[in-house]
């Protein structure tokens, strides 16, 4: 998915004039994340206004679910598994069609594949999952009538999407599909943006294949269209695509990345959240890579995505996170061994993320903070352990205090949320403290305290500063 300007500046070293096409169609992914930072980007016509507006009075009830859920797998899986490298390893290493085509015979994964990816997913606390049926090297996935080159006819010798719709129904996952525009196969893929008869074939090949993966598979709960290059959504006919999408799946939600609105915008490799009202969903990496890639080492900690599940929760937003299997469908070692992490804290943590509302909640060095109606869960990431200043009394008895500046209501009572157990505070203008906590850290990676206020509540450190006392503020001593 991602492309950035480093890997753009290797290629065209690597490919010279030759790689032009490619980086047109990297510089318009990084575009269409522009776009989403903006929250839509060009003006919509009146059409797409109509199409937004008849999506908009469903959406409510379309999107209670997935609002609930917050947390959902991504997986990336296709042809450069093969090669381990990269999903972008057919553009970056100017691999010729032909060459590349042999990957598809060489495809062999073994059996339902899909069901460890589905059992890992509910056991990592994700509540649906998102798949790619067809990524940018145009191989489709699934069995379809308008192209030879699907997993059926090819290698596999199967419907891969089949398995995996039918391994998250039976978690009980919420089932998306992920659907990439741009195709780097198909021979009109380019040509399509200043031929008319091109663009026609490809367009009709686009909306045929999105027809047979709303009509083939049951229920499907997300679609996530992926890369617009080189068309407009004029070009796409992408209100036409919606509209065929909804009158097949009219439960469904669909994101931005068509050129249109859509139900929610899609930040990458990043926390962003949208304006109040607009929803949003962050979809990251679990290493540098969206493919499987076989000596990529950065993984990011247990400890770091729960952060992002709280950074995420605290602006309203869901968190998609991806795994690459690796060619035979199994998920990589390091993958399962941190979302199995992340799963048991979830088990004992989930009521401070699934189902919680976007807040006024600042954050500060140590802690990070999630909010339901009046209940605010402080996530805090590195627990104090002592109180040094109190070290010099005689009677001081080791214990960790932790305090929060600018919490604006009157706060009720709190406790740790993983044992219940109840925990002394007091609370002045300036600040919230909770005391008598234990030395050492009662959960891992981070531990959460439950506090309940009597009103919403905000946390604001600016608020609290003009309250200060100032002293000696022009005496000289």
């Amino acid at each position: 998915m991602d492309w950035t300007e480093t890997t753009r500046r290797s290629f065209l070293k690597q490919m010279g004039a030759a790689g032009a096409m490619a980086l047109a169609a990297g510089s318009a992914e990084a575009m269409g994340r522009q776009s989403d930072q903006t929250q839509g980007g060009a003006q919509e016509t009146p059409g797409e206004i109509a199409a937004d507006q008849k999506q908009a009075a469903t959406r409510d009830q379309r999107m209670k679910w997935w609002h609930e859920a917050k947390f959902g797998m991504f997986v990336h899986w296709g042809l450069y598994s093969v090669i381990g490298q990269h999903e972008w390893a057919k553009e970056e290493e100017g691999i010729p069609i032909p060459q590349y085509e042999i990957l598809a015979k060489n495809f062999k994964p073994k059996p339902n594949a899909a069901r460890d990816w589905a059992r890992l997913a509910k056991a990592a606390g994700q509540r649906y999952m998102v798949m790619t049926t067809k990524h940018h090297e145009g191989f489709c996935n699934f069995d379809t009538k308008l192209t030879n080159y699907n997993a059926v006819q090819q290698g596999p010798g199967r419907d891969l999407v089949r398995e995996y719709v039918e391994a998250a129904r039976a978690e009980g996952l919420h089932v998306g599909f992920y659907y990439s525009l741009m195709d780097w196969h198909h021979p009109d893929g380019a040509k399509c943006k200043t031929d008319e008869a091109a663009r026609r074939r490809f367009v009709d090949y686009t909306h045929g294949l999105i027809r047979e993966l709303m009509t083939n598979y049951g229920k499907i709960d997300v679609l996530w269209y992926d890369v617009d290059w080189p068309l407009t959504p004029e070009g796409w006919e992408s209100e036409k695509m919606n509209q065929m999408v909804f009158e097949l799946q009219p439960e469904i939600i669909v994101n931005n990345r068509n050129g249109l609105q859509g139900d929610f915008s899609t930040p990458e490799q990043h926390i962003q959240a949208s304006e109040v009202g607009r929803a949003w969903e962050t979809c990251m990496t679990l290493n540098d890579s969206w493919g499987f890639n076989r000596y990529d080492d950065a993984w990011k900690t247990p400890k770091t995505i729960v952060d992002n599940l709280a950074t995420v929760a605290r602006g309203g937003g869901n968190y998609l996170l991806n795994i690459g299997p690796e060619p035979d469908g199994s998920v990589p070692p390091a993958s399962v061994e941190i979302l199995e992490k992340v799963g048991a804290w979830l088990a004992v943590n989930g009521d401070s993320f699934y189902g919680t509302e976007r807040g006024k909640l600042s954050t500060t060095a140590n802690a990070n903070f999630t909010r339901r109606g009046n209940t605010l869960y402080v996530h805090q990431h590195f627990w104090p352990g002592h109180t040094p200043a109190a070290e010099w009394l005689s009677f001081y008895q080791p214990e960790s205090v932790i305090a929060i500046g600018g919490l604006k209501p009157k706060v009720l009572s709190a406790k740790l949320l993983k044992t219940g157990e109840a925990v002394k505070f007091t609370q002045d203008e300036f600040a919230f403290r909770l005391t008598g906590l234990p030395i050492d850290p009662p959960d891992s990676p981070v531990s959460v305290i439950e506090v309940e206020c009597d009103s919403e509540p905000v946390v604001d450190h600016e608020a609290m500063r003009s309250l200060w006392p100032r002293y000696k503020v022009g005496i000289s001593i």
